[in-house]
């Protein structure tokens, strides 16, 4: 046992460099380059995690790995470890960043053919979870544009929840431009994960609430959503996911909505559009999903369906003893 404790920290150590080097070719800045900016930050995180389980505690930081020298081992035990505590899904999402920083190291050289298709044969973990957070009542959803109705923060706070409401990522929604929306269709072009593009349609009270921001905000060239003081006052700067956030949970607060995140309306977005009868293809384009599996776990019916079969079922009761 020792003996192979020395082996694994030896390995671990060859995997580390002296220093980063250039960024253009270190095969972590080169993935995380490639992707959308609302994704580096999760698989940065998601690289230095894996990054300490290769050095075995060692390192904690992805751009300090030899990713070239990564072998079919190396990527199975991280694996292995990650799956010891960790749902499937959260496994195969750092899997993926793993896959991405060696792909990486293949195209820049740094890795051979054959070693790096035997990397790519690193299965995902199986299992199911269910999405993080929670489907948002109609009330609830009321409730927070409600506090949204005077001012001209309250005029892009609200315009910023009912887009939410409309399938909205906040780093979609905070991407998004001027020169993004065609008032004659009522159309937004997001800018999505992977740097893909949708169109998504603004409808019904969503238009009503976008188009008062834009009357507050002018029709200066620019990002749709600006920062707003607490005087009210206009900062022409582009809002981040944290001004997202933050003014979400403040809404919450004033309406009395407890228990709320950004994901929950994506969550409610897809639940409420299946439920009225959404082609779940649709609902996957409209969503910006990878794949309609992706969608189909927000798809509610089933659980409507199971809870209906239970009341099928007799269960006698008698009244509690000692009653």
């Amino acid at each position: 046992m020792a003996k192979q404790k020395q082996i694994a920290t030896r390995e671990s150590h060859a995997l580390v460099l002296v220093n980063a080097g250039a960024l253009d070719r270190n095969p972590a800045a080169v993935y995380l380059a490639s992707l959308a900016p609302g994704s580096r930050r999760t698989m940065g995180d998601a690289l230095n995690e894996i990054a300490d389980k290769l050095t075995v505690g060692r390192v904690r930081d992805a751009f300090l790995i030899d990713w070239g020298a990564v072998r079919f081992q190396h990527a199975a035990a991280v694996r292995s470890k990650l799956a010891e505590s960790q749902s499937a899904a959260t496994v195969n999402k750092k899997l993926a960043a793993l896959r991405g920083a060696l792909r990486a190291a293949f195209l820049l050289g740094r890795m051979s053919a054959e070693d790096y298709a035997r990397t790519r044969e690193i299965e995902r973990v199986k299992g199911e979870s269910i999405p993080a957070g929670r489907a948002l009542g109609e009330g609830e959803i009321e409730a927070l544009l409600r506090m949204c109705a005077k001012g001209s923060g309250g005029a892009r706070d609200g315009a910023i929840i009912a887009l939410m409401r409309m399938g909205l990522r906040r780093a979609e929604v905070c991407a998004l431009d001027v020169k993004d929306f065609d008032a004659q269709a009522g159309a937004l072009k997001v800018h999505g994960k992977g740097n893909k593009v949708r169109i998504v349609y603004i409808k019904n009270g969503a238009a009503l609430w976008f188009g008062d921001w834009l009357h507050v905000r002018g029709d200066v060239p620019g990002p749709v959503f600006f920062r707003v003081l607490k005087g009210g006052k206009i900062v022409r700067e582009r809002i981040t996911t944290q001004t997202v956030f933050d003014l979400l949970q403040r809404r919450a607060r004033q309406a009395g909505v407890k228990d709320i995140s950004p994901h929950d309306f994506r969550r409610t977005f897809v639940g409420d559009l299946l439920d009225a009868g959404a082609d779940i293809s649709t609902v996957q384009r409209l969503a910006g999903h990878e794949s309609v599996e992706t969608t189909a776990r927000y798809d509610r019916r089933g659980e409507v369906a199971k809870q209906k079969a239970t009341e099928l079922l007799h269960v006698p009761y008698f009244g509690r003893l000692g009653k």
